[in-house]
């Protein structure tokens, strides 16, 4: 696990931004995982920069989110579909057949859920999957006390959660749903590089317990210590919990100029 911590968001995007051009230079094809939330925005915009500027051309690659909410129609402006497609995929060329999105609406979710999985192995598996952190240390939607080796399925947001995401709802948590489908933690691990941002003092905690705490099931996010290829990108208030964080700057500031993230 690699711990990098960055002066801002705008940095991180930078960082991230130009790990994830490399990646689709050297396959134009390249399969991404997309996180939706306010995290990963400030490597959209670099991605979209990058497209618009000519240096980059994403219109091969193919996409997987992490989730999305039950209930909500596929065109409500905060379904998660509708979110990725309004922030990035659109603006960066990204066509909507190379979207894939969980399906949850209608009675068959299981299977549904089945078929999501079976279409990141057709595609090959996620090259670089994109990740925030709850406050409670959830990845994706999988909440505190999820199975680490979980997969794709429907589950039960908690309170704290809805409260956090209430933003996105006018602040009525009434409008948040109860329920999403998510990729599962063993899904998430399988990508070939995971990479996790986080900014604010409000992650701090979070982000702490993940890196340098216990391997344990209530803090999800602490199951990336098990993978080979993590990166967790992190701007200075995120990083305030952290034991070690003189540590990871000074090896990041130490790293070879040809060693990327």
């Amino acid at each position: 696990m690699e711990i990098v911590i960055l002066r801002d968001d705008k940095d991180a995007g930078e960082l991230v931004g130009g790990a994830i051009a490399r990646l689709v230079e050297r396959d134009s094809s390249a399969v991404l995982g997309l996180a939706t939330g306010s995290s990963p925005l400030p490597i959209y915009d670099n991605l979209i920069a990058r497209v618009e500027a000519g240096g980059l051309d994403l219109s091969h690659v193919t996409a997987f989110t992490l989730d999305e909410y039950v209930g909500l129609p596929v065109d409500h402006p905060e379904a998660y579909r509708s979110f990725i497609r309004r922030v990035f995929t659109i603006p960066a060329g990204i066509s909507d057949d190379r979207l894939h999105t969980p399906k949850s609406n209608g009675a068959a979710i299981d299977e549904a859920c089945a078929d999501y999985e079976l279409a990141i192995r057709s595609a090959g598996g996620i090259a670089l999957q994109l990740l925030g952190i709850g406050s409670d240390g959830h990845i994706g939607f999988n909440e505190p006390t999820s199975s680490l080796g979980s997969r794709t399925r429907m589950k039960t947001l908690i309170e704290q959660t809805r409260v956090d995401n209430a933003r996105f709802f006018d602040d009525d948590i009434d409008q948040v749903p109860m329920h999403v489908v998510t990729q599962g933690i063993g899904t998430i691990l399988e990508a070939r590089h995971v990479v996790l941002i986080a900014a604010g003092e409000s992650k701090a905690e979070a982000v702490a317990a993940a890196v340098e705490g216990p391997l344990t099931a209530m803090v999800p996010a602490s199951a990336l210590q098990l993978h080979p290829h993590a990166t967790i990108v992190l701007d200075d208030a995120a990083a305030s919990s952290l034991a070690l964080a003189e540590y990871y700057r000074t090896t990041f500031d130490r790293k070879p100029d040809w060693q990327s993230i």
